[in-house]
């Protein structure tokens, strides 16, 4: 029994599920956006298919990302609230809130092609991912075939911009507890860096270079150049 769709089958599949999401009510596409694994914005970069196959326009394609993106964004900054207020940070002595800080610290102090291209290639990785996984007709199947794309963009330290809405606000949250301060200096980053960690830096110094990069990495990258070999009329 083949347990997996062929490349011309997957992108049929793809617009498919494009129509679908495109055709959700927003207050649905929102709060399954605040749930993340149910709607994600860089997953749903391949809706792009659907809209170049003109199943759906162009204003339903961009409420789409807009209204999923903002759901990501509440829960994101949700869950990082929410950790910090269970003392989760405290792990280790501190530790831990120590290298969330230095890693949100991190982040904003990206230039903005280097936050661009680790947005593209990070996404390039998760859309990939995304596509085989609708390749895949059972669970195991899905789940063996998304494990290395993701833990390859994981390990190489790829920019995920839904991932950074909670790392960097988990990060800023950690910033007015010394003992994270402390911690984060003691492993190696400056009080300049951590000084420069605000609100403003997440999406001015981020989460726009690196949400541009995972568009271009996700809908061009792996969507277009598959409705191109796959879905185009000659």
């Amino acid at each position: 029994m083949n347990n997996f769709l062929s490349p011309s089958e997957i992108a049929d599949f793809a617009v498919n599920v494009g129509v679908k999401k495109a055709n959700m009510s927003i207050i649905n596409q929102f709060l399954l956006g605040i749930l993340a694994g149910a709607e994600l914005f860089t997953g749903n970069c391949l809706m792009i298919i659907a809209l170049v196959e003109r199943k759906i326009t162009l204003s339903k394609l961009l409420r789409s990302w807009l209204v999923v993106y903002l759901g990501n964004l509440a829960g994101g900054v949700l869950v990082a609230y929410l950790i910090s207020l269970s003392g989760q940070l405290n792990y280790t002595g501190g530790l831990l809130g120590g290298f969330t800080l230095k890693a949100a610290a991190g982040k904003v102090s990206l230039s903005f092609m280097n936050a661009f291209v680790l947005g593209i290639l990070c996404n390039w990785l998760v859309c990939l991912a995304v596509w085989m996984s609708f390749g895949a007709k059972d669970g195991i199947s899905k789940a063996v075939v998304i494990f290395f794309p993701i833990w390859l963009f994981v390990a190489s330290g790829f920019e995920h911009s839904i991932s950074n809405m909670y790392y960097i606000s988990a990060g800023i949250l950690a910033k007015f507890d010394s003992l994270y301060v402390n911690k984060a200096i003691e492993l190696g980053t400056s009080q300049s860096v951590i000084d420069a960690l605000n609100w403003r830096a997440m999406f001015t110094k981020n989460l726009l270079p690196v949400t541009l990069g995972n568009i271009i990495g996700g809908a061009g990258l792996v969507g277009l150049v598959y409705w191109f070999v796959y879905l185009r009329k000659n």
